[in-house]
């Protein structure tokens, strides 16, 4: 992946600056590198106080086409605390809105450097979802990868557990005992930001982010795109020549409606710069150490 030697710098002061957010079709995206967003998150967890955890998620394409359709997945993206660009689509939409994204921030990626910098912050990861045994494969993966790593659990409920009250109630048990820092989350979307949206803020956690099938590829149940394809773009068609059955709607139908709402953004409707959302030290009380 590589990864830096050394840990990210991480100022004892607060709060750490961010850009200003765009407004893409209604949904804030945070103009961060991964660098940058690295440090935000883990300067974040170091001084979690007892404030409301974060929520981080990371729109694509897809995401941002499904917001237009779903209000209550719209809202989950609104109100996240970080909204990511995962997704080349949504870095070349920035440039023609004139408010550049500096570079898509994955969130397989994301996962594994906020992972190796948990480890050298002493900090506890939970992974919750994917393919069966996936959350424990990639936790196992992981640790393997970085020793110091603190899992403070991982668990894969059954296909369908959001309408099962029991379950439910289980995994909130599960994630109150364990009061992670992180908590990475691999439902798929729009049902893990629903998720995140309506449990984990009343959760003894530090933040939780959205990594869709990255348990899988991490845990080596599904094949990752090769590294150029990212280089060039393409991601998405090596996917869905791999699995066209699965993803021929997505990119073939849902690709072109964003194109859509990226053209009636600029020509007809264009939104104003969304505000910063509030620093750190604006929310339920001071990180400062």
């Amino acid at each position: 992946m590589g990864l830096s030697a050394k840990p990210f710098p991480l100022p004892a002061s607060l709060p750490l600056p961010r850009p200003e957010r765009l407004a893409l079709s209604g949904i804030p995206i945070d103009r961060m590198t991964m660098r940058d967003t690295v440090a935000w998150v883990i300067h974040a967890l170091r001084h979690r106080g007892t404030r409301t955890p974060l929520l981080l998620m990371g729109p694509n394409a897809q995401l941002i086409t499904l917001a237009n359709q779903n209000s209550e997945f719209a809202e989950a993206l609104r109100t996240a605390d970080l909204n990511v660009a995962d997704g080349i689509s949504i870095v070349l939409a920035a440039r023609l809105l004139g408010q550049p994204v500096p570079e898509r921030v994955t969130g397989g990626e994301l996962m594994e450097q906020l992972c190796a910098e948990a480890a050298r912050n002493d900090l506890s990861v939970f992974f919750l979802g994917g393919l069966p045994h996936a959350a424990e494969l990639a936790a196992k993966n992981l640790q393997r990868r970085y020793p110091v790593l603190k899992i403070a659990g991982s668990y894969c409920p059954a296909r369908g557990f959001e309408t099962d009250s029991m379950e439910s109630a289980h995994i909130r048990r599960l994630l109150h005992d364990a009061a992670p820092d992180l908590l990475c989350v691999a439902f798929g979307a729009p049902k893990q930001e629903i998720w995140m949206h309506r449990n984990c803020r009343a959760l003894p956690i530090g933040a939780a982010l959205s990594v869709g099938a990255a348990f899988d590829t991490q845990a080596g149940l599904r094949k990752r795109a090769p590294r150029w394809t990212h280089g060039l773009g393409i991601e998405w068609l090596y996917r869905l020549v791999r699995e066209p059955k699965r993803l021929w709607r997505r990119y073939l139908i849902g690709n072109p409606h964003f194109l859509y709402l990226v053209l009636r953004q600029i020509f007809m409707r264009p939104e104003p710069h969304l505000p910063q959302t509030p620093s750190f030290s604006d929310t339920r009380d001071s990180l400062h150490s």
